[in-house]
């Protein structure tokens, strides 16, 4: 277990953002990380990532044959604008979510907060695999579908400012963007499990059997799933910064209102809702409406355009640990930046390659699209978790991350489809990734760089030196 070995630092610890850390004397301790500890936690906390966008990728790409299952037939336009309304119900509620799960994860710990939302999303998704179709139980179909969707939503709102506390309260200072990398590395490997299984179940069976039965696979794995994601959530001990949050008496340890995460930080939000802004426009635009406009607005071949978005993820799986790794090294703030000047200067050209329309052309323009992702997924779960400090950290970030993420994040490819409709223009994808970069820009612009240094409010974190040999027994020569 991680274990605080008191020091005396040699000169005072500069505090990782902006925001002031709560008003008390510094601690002289540092905390030393068992590393096995950590890799338990980052596998714990990605997992949960996983879930959620493992069920993002089945519910986006079985839409078609769950409007069919859960509406009335006669119209699959309508029964297909029904399934997708459902699943933005989810997005509606994860801001509510966040206000629950947020403040509740700085009351009672992270680490239990996490295994309850790991419990509803886990829930919410499998009990979509049981729910009796239209045809056999009428609206109550839809009614149940929309409650599970509602359950999922919710749950995500603590989820993944929740998981990336817990991961960076975990992590060594100078390891915390190659350790946060693998949060990200859990939603690629979700959402190409999720795209790959409805791709493969529907390759392989009948039109029939999909409807019949079929649909409720990808679902229903969901159930163990969640079973070995609590299994391993329930055997973490609570991050060091939030122990030694406990350690305090109560009356040093004071509850902080709702209100207060929201006004008392109110600057900070904002830079943390610039920052997840383009990191979620221009996520969802890649991973969600990039496999449509291949197909609807370019007519592309709608099985080559998914293994398209399939092959750039796993390209993002292959290269995140490293621009992880990559930010300790030359900061968060670096990065960033450097995504948000890639997105200005080649949006236009990566978008222009795409309506190219060749194989080489689409995968050129959506690789180089999908590595400039790559700089807000490497970055982000370090560094937004460092805006705050320890007593409000889970809470403000939810708050912050989620009404960003339903604002804009999960309506981009609503709101692209309907600029490209009033205006005719094809390029407006490429013109709203580069409006979401500038906001970007100017969010790194006020943010400070936090690589190397202690969370806000907590104690420096260290790995344990490795040992060396003493006089006794050197080392032998042959």
């Amino acid at each position: 277990m991680p274990t605080a070995t008191p020091t005396t630092p040699a000169t005072p610890t500069t505090p990782a953002s902006s925001v002031p850390a709560p008003a008390r004397p510094a601690s002289p301790e540092v905390t030393v990380i068992d590393p096995a500890l950590v890799r338990r936690a980052v596998k714990a906390a990605a997992l949960g990532n996983a879930m959620e966008w493992f069920d993002f990728g089945v519910y986006s790409y079985i839409a078609v044959t769950l409007g069919k299952v859960f509406f009335p037939s006669g119209n699959p336009t309508a029964q297909l604008l029904s399934t997708f309304g459902a699943f933005a119900a989810a997005f509606l509620v994860r801001p509510l979510g966040g206000m629950v799960f947020g403040p509740l994860g700085d009351r009672i710990g992270r680490q239990k907060v996490l295994a309850i939302t790991m419990i509803m999303m886990a829930a919410g998704t499998f009990a979509i695999g049981l729910i009796p179709s239209y045809a056999t139980i009428g609206v109550g179909a839809p009614i149940l579908l929309l409650a599970a969707r509602l359950v999922q939503g919710f749950s995500t709102g603590g989820e993944y400012a929740g998981a990336s506390t817990f991961i960076a309260e975990y992590a060594p200072d100078k390891r915390r963007g190659f350790f946060g990398s693998w949060l990200e590395f859990g939603t690629l490997a979700g959402y190409i499990g999720g795209a790959g299984l409805v791709t493969l179940m529907t390759a392989l069976l009948s039109t029939d059997d999909l409807l019949s039965w079929g649909w409720r696979v990808p679902f229903l794995i969901a159930g163990p799933m969640g079973i070995v994601g609590l299994y391993l959530r329930m055997r973490l001990e609570e991050t060091p910064a939030f122990a030694a949050e406990l350690e305090k008496a109560e009356a040093d340890r004071p509850k902080v209102p709702l209100r207060e995460m929201i006004t008392g930080q109110w600057r900070t939000l904002l830079l943390c809702m610039g920052l997840v802004l383009v990191f979620n426009v221009t996520d969802y635009m890649l991973l969600s409406y990039m496999p449509s406009y291949l197909t609807s607005e370019l007519k592309y071949d709608e099985t080559h355009g998914l293994l398209v978005v399939l092959g750039v993820m796993a390209l993002m799986m292959v290269v995140q640990p490293f621009a992880g790794a990559l930010t300790d090294r030359i900061g968060r703030r670096p990065v960033i930046a450097a995504g948000c000047v890639g997105f200005l200067a080649l949006s236009v050209p990566a978008l222009l390659l795409i309506r190219q329309g060749s194989l080489l052309a689409v995968a050129l323009g959506m690789g180089s699209l999908g590595l400039l992702l790559v700089c807000f997924t490497a970055a982000m779960p370090a560094a937004l978790p460092a805006l705050f400090p320890t007593l409000v950290r889970y809470g403000s970030l939810s708050i912050g991350f989620n009404i960003s993420v339903s604002l804009f994040g999960g309506t981009t490819p609503l709101v692209v489809t309907a600029l490209i409709g009033a205006t005719g223009n094809m390029m407006m994808p490429a013109y709203y990734m580069m409006a979401a970069a500038v906001i970007g820009g100017v969010a790194v612009w006020f943010m400070t760089e936090s690589a190397g240094r202690p969370l806000p409010g907590s104690a420096p974190a260290v790995e344990p030196r490795p040992a060396t040999a003493t006089p006794a027994s050197p080392p032998e020569h042959g």
